[in-house]
């Protein structure tokens, strides 16, 4: 069989790299195609393009790019007409994909979408596109099937959180092998994780590291991202005490002992494994005005949203300064903190629904087209 993949983001392309090696597991003679990353190409896909000519975070970022947007959408519609795919399985990024998952339906192509567009907190009425447009849709979060076939009436299948797979398959390295390897102090580590995108880290960095002066007994570690340069991150480090590991985020999370962290995936991936944090969030004043207009929610961390009540404390936009941020680090840092959020963390593990997602996504697609 043949399988195009679309993922527009780190976190599509870890959860896509998985999914290509379940679905190899099942059709060992694949052919694979792929919008995504490293780990994707990794995983035997022929790269199309890559995500980091694909992210752009906010509506202002999003408005000034729609050229490269829209050019981006005709070359993908021609690629896929070149491969002739036997099904297209979008992973999130829904911007892009809807459209894509539009063309696609109307050209008679399987469509398939894994990790659901996040229309429980904005644009619901996408789901009138989404029934339209994808023949079947598997969703990670436990509150997400409810949404679909108790409040819209379409099935769906609840696979299970992914991160769960991919953080327990990991390879395991000691406390000591990983402060050796990443040429790290015997402090203790506070992990910095700004995201992902460049317009994200420029908000976020910079606070994030203006607190460091209250923590002289820690030594501060940026995880950096695999689509950004040493040299941008070069540009925030003023500091001999902050230490900089490229693509090296779950070995820097397995020894930390709190972190600071863009809203994101990058929220759960430190819940699963279990490190205290403070969730950073913080756009340009439009695009924050008008996502308070659209997003109906009442927090912005996966965490949070999971266990409908604040488990972890989210700074957004204002909130996040240095005294705030400051505050907040000192709480989780103290150990009564640490234990209780641990607890929470255990909570949440067990509402993800267990192990297994990339197998049960691969057997239902496989088992689609057979």
């Amino acid at each position: 069989m043949k399988y195009y993949i679309i993922a527009g983001e780190a976190s599509g392309d870890l959860h896509g790299a998985n999914l290509i090696k379940a679905l190899k597991k099942e059709d060992p003679n694949g052919e694979f195609r792929a919008w995504g990353g490293d780990l994707m190409h990794g995983a035997g896909a022929k790269l199309v393009k890559h995500y980091k000519d694909l992210a752009f975070m906010g509506f202002l970022e999003v408005v000034m790019n729609l050229r490269t947007i829209f050019k981006n959408i005709s070359f993908c519609k021609k690629d896929i007409e070149a491969f002739q795919p036997d099904v297209l399985i979008f992973i999130d990024y829904p911007g892009f994909n809807m459209r894509i998952a539009k063309w696609a339906k109307a050209n008679n192509f399987k469509t398939h979408y894994y990790i659901s567009p996040q229309i429980w907190a904005w644009k619901e009425n996408r789901i009138h596109q989404i029934k339209r447009d994808i023949d079947q849709m598997y969703v990670i979060l436990p509150f997400e099937k409810d949404f679909y076939e108790v409040k819209h009436l379409m099935p769906v299948t609840f696979v299970g959180h992914p991160l769960i797979d991919a953080i327990a398959n990991r390879p395991k390295l000691d406390v000591k092998t990983v402060y050796t390897k990443y040429g790290l102090s015997n402090q203790p580590i506070i992990v910095l994780l700004p995201g992902s995108r460049k317009q994200e880290i420029k908000k976020m960095l910079r606070v994030m590291l203006s607190v460091i002066d209250d923590f002289s007994e820690y030594q501060f570690v940026i995880a950096g991202a695999p689509s950004q340069s040493e040299e941008f991150y070069q540009t925030f480090i003023k500091n001999s005490k902050i230490k900089f590991v490229s693509n090296a985020t779950y070995d820097l999370l397995s020894v930390a002992d709190a972190a600071l962290v863009t809203s994101g995936t990058a929220t759960l991936e430190t819940a699963l494994f279990k490190v205290p944090q403070v969730v950073c969030y913080k756009s340009s004043w439009l695009s924050y005005k008008i996502g308070k207009q659209v997003v109906k929610l009442d927090y912005i961390s996966l965490v949070n949203l999971i266990m409908d009540r604040e488990v972890v404390c989210e700074l957004i936009q204002n909130d996040l300064n240095t005294k705030r941020l400051t505050k907040e680090l000192n709480h989780i840092l103290d150990p009564k903190t640490q234990q209780n959020v641990k607890d929470e963390y255990d909570a949440l593990e067990k509402k993800l629904g267990g192990p297994g997602a990339s197998q049960k996504v691969a057997k239902a697609v496989f088992q689609d087209l057979k």
